[in-house]
């Protein structure tokens, strides 16, 4: 079984970022870090609830100021074509999901044709201390199914929503699309697989102080250069 970790936000930016996530949610998001292996950085805030415990966002962008990275960036980050849908406005790409035996969960989708990619050990430096977790990476960076298909972490001793508050932001629903059916086993029930080819590849409906906000992701045929 796996369980909904975060969503995925992409911005051209972290400004960028952060004034969507004020003008469109009516929140500002907490602090998060930065990834210097991957070359980006994020900011979080938490949408936990009781069907949702330690669900979170993470606002991501390339971070300007960190090398560039030796391998392709994580979530089609490097992709032209995503980088084009992004440039207007931040929007959302992705969902990651928690397991407690990453290796097992990699294998199993193995087995049944889906290469989710290698299991990456990964870290960074917060006020409480040292988070780690692993986490499954293509090496080329790519999201598979536009998004739909989540991406598999397994967190360490700590996980980051123990230190967020509250936001104001709930998260009430996820629907993702067209997931084969090795990944549709594994779903909880909070998690809403959909069949209709006319739906986003991924979508959530979020409780804010402005109301009820849908986000819808979108489908974009990516490309990579390699770093």
């Amino acid at each position: 079984m796996i369980a909904l970790d975060h969503g995925v936000v992409a911005a051209r930016t972290l400004a960028d970022g952060v004034a969507w996530c004020e003008a469109t949610l009516g929140i500002t998001p907490g602090p998060g870090g930065e990834h210097g292996f991957m070359g980006t950085h994020n900011r979080l805030f938490s949408i936990g609830s009781a069907r949702f415990p330690h669900a979170y966002f993470e606002i991501i962008a390339i971070n300007p100021n960190a090398p560039v990275p030796k391998r392709t960036r994580w979530f089609d980050l490097d992709s032209p074509a995503l980088q084009r849908a992004i440039a207007g406005e931040p929007r959302l790409i992705h969902w990651v999901a928690r397991c407690n035996h990453i290796h097992s969960t990699v294998a199993t989708l193995r087995a049944a044709g889906i290469e989710p990619g290698e299991v990456l050990r990964a870290e960074r430096q917060t006020p409480r201390g040292l988070l780690r977790w692993q986490i499954t990476v293509r090496a080329d960076g790519r999201r598979l199914l536009n998004g739909a298909l989540p991406t598999l972490i397994q967190w360490g001793d700590a996980h980051p929503a123990d230190a967020m508050p509250h936001s104001g932001v709930t998260l009430e629903r996820i629907a993702v699309r067209g997931l084969p059916a090795a990944m549709v086993v594994m779903l909880p029930s909070d998690v809403l697989p959909v069949a209709d080819a006319t739906a986003a590849p991924l979508g959530v409906t979020l409780a804010t102080p402005r109301g009820p906000v849908v986000l819808r992701s979108l489908e974009v045929e990516v490309d990579h250069v390699p770093p």
